[in-house]
């Protein structure tokens, strides 16, 4: 149902309101339980360095936002590179695409080893500036140069789901990356743990390590779908002209992907300063931040879901000439997220203490999460708009006005209000900024979609 549904799209079908429906649901459905499931496993680890005390959670937590960074700057050359893959599939121009993907590799190889470089150059000096306690900087700057060394694997995992995710292939990338958290606790128990004479016992060392080597087995089985079991992207496949994929594809890409490039930097530059900004407010403080983070991204993870979905649904209608299509994909995808946050917020809300109390044994940690956490539940609609509409967007190509947005969002709000309310409130205060920030983003955003401006760039 789902392969002729999507032949729909490509071949200029009319496709009813409730197959609209059922195609969101059927793309989103699959990435949205991978993504659960990732989270569940980070639960998992995190609770895993948890029992090693609040000092090696808030050593990982400590670096966390600008590992995130690196691996988005890592990974944003994927998204023009399969922005392209999506429209060209639905022109069913299928060789070229191909042609596309082939010439995606090694730009993305490059990219991972430089940012990957940097990282570890910068790894050792980074908790202290970052204002981390003395005891905990030793841990932070090894966790982070591993981390940092394994860009090219995130890299490449993020180029195949992406390209997966193009051919209207949301199945595969969802099961592998569900096997890559199971992966990931597997290996993170033998790293981190030695329990009578079996792992190795590395503690926070382990925990990097153990990530790395889930990556790599996952990267490796998902480049073998893409090459030997992806018909739109095998050789031979299609009619359309054979035509190379030149310099213009790459400027292309760049031209797509510079403005999400700049959306991470601004997003996480943002995160890294509310870092240092917690970071003076002591262990318990920069822990409990990292535990309601890992927390909270248990309700929103769904959206990106959603999201990914809507940005092949969105780039393969307008890559078949039908901007109403798009526009109707949209909303159906938005509407679909914000519900399905404004459920998992209120879950959030309920079960707070449950969710804090797995990760840590701490007590003094667990009633800070279980504040901060409650304060964003709030937000987590709105906030799920703004996820999801930022797919629809980098469907259609159109990815600069919504890095801006995101860019006076993040520091216009959030950073001004983290720095006027920690000195009264706390690490409270903190996460009031950043439930204010969310509602304000989604709303905005929202207003972007319906304006349909986005639509006139194609």
């Amino acid at each position: 149902m789902k392969e002729d549904t999507l032949s729909y799209i490509r071949n200029n079908k009319e496709i009813t309101f409730e197959q609209k429906i059922r195609l969101v649901i059927m793309l989103s459905l699959p990435t949205i339980l991978a993504q659960v499931s990732s989270i569940i496993m980070q639960y998992i680890d995190a609770s895993m360095v948890g029992r090693l005390g609040a000092g090696c959670s808030a050593s990982i937590g400590l670096v966390s936002t600008t590992t995130w960074l690196l691996g988005s700057l890592a990974s944003a050359p994927s998204l023009g590179f399969s922005i392209q893959v999506a429209q060209l599939v639905g022109a069913k121009k299928f060789n070229r695409a191909r042609r596309v993907f082939l010439q995606s590799f090694g730009i993305v190889l490059l990219i991972s080893i430089i940012i990957g470089a940097a990282g570890a150059m910068i790894s050792w000096g980074l908790p202290a500036w970052l204002g981390g306690e003395e005891s905990i900087q030793k841990d932070a700057a090894m966790y982070f140069l591993i981390t940092s060394l394994s860009m090219p694997a995130l890299g490449f995992n993020r180029l195949g789901t992406r390209m997966l995710q193009s051919c209207g292939n949301t199945r595969t990338p969802g099961i592998l990356n569900s096997m890559n958290c199971l992966l990931d606790v597997i290996f993170n128990f033998i790293f981190i743990f030695r329990w009578r004479g079996f792992g190795f016992g590395l503690g926070v060392m382990g925990a990097a390590l153990g990530t790395t080597a889930a990556e790599i087995v996952t990267t490796i089985i998902m480049f073998y779908v893409l090459m030997f079991r992806t018909p739109m992207l095998s050789k031979g496949y299609g009619t359309d002209s054979d035509e190379k994929a030149g310099l213009a594809t790459i400027k292309k890409s760049f031209v797509l992907s510079l403005p999400v490039t700049f959306e991470n930097v601004v997003m996480f530059g943002a995160m890294i300063t509310i870092t240092r900004i917690v970071a003076p407010l002591g262990v318990v403080a920069v822990a409990a931040n990292s535990f309601a983070i890992t927390a909270e991204s248990l309700c929103y993870m769904p959206a990106y879901g959603i999201e990914e979905a809507a940005t092949a649904l969105v780039g393969q209608s307008i890559g078949a000439g039908r901007g109403k299509l798009a526009l109707s994909f949209g909303r159906i995808s938005v509407a679909f997220g914000m519900g399905i946050m404004a459920f998992t917020g209120l879950l959030m809300f309920i079960f707070a203490p449950f969710m804090i109390g797995i990760l840590t044994p701490d007590p003094a940690v667990r009633e800070l999460g279980v504040t901060i956490l409650r304060i964003e539940a709030f937000a987590e609609p709105l906030y799920g708009a703004s996820i999801v509409v930022t797919g629809v967007l980098r469907g259609a190509g159109d990815t600069l006005v919504s890095s801006l947005m995101n860019f006076f969002s993040l520091w216009a709000i959030r950073v001004v209000l983290s720095f006027l309310l920690v000195g009264r409130y706390g690490l409270v205060g903190v996460w009031i900024a950043m439930a204010a920030e969310l509602c304000f983003r989604g709303a905005i955003f929202l207003v972007r979609m319906e304006r349909k401006k986005w639509l006139k760039k194609v």
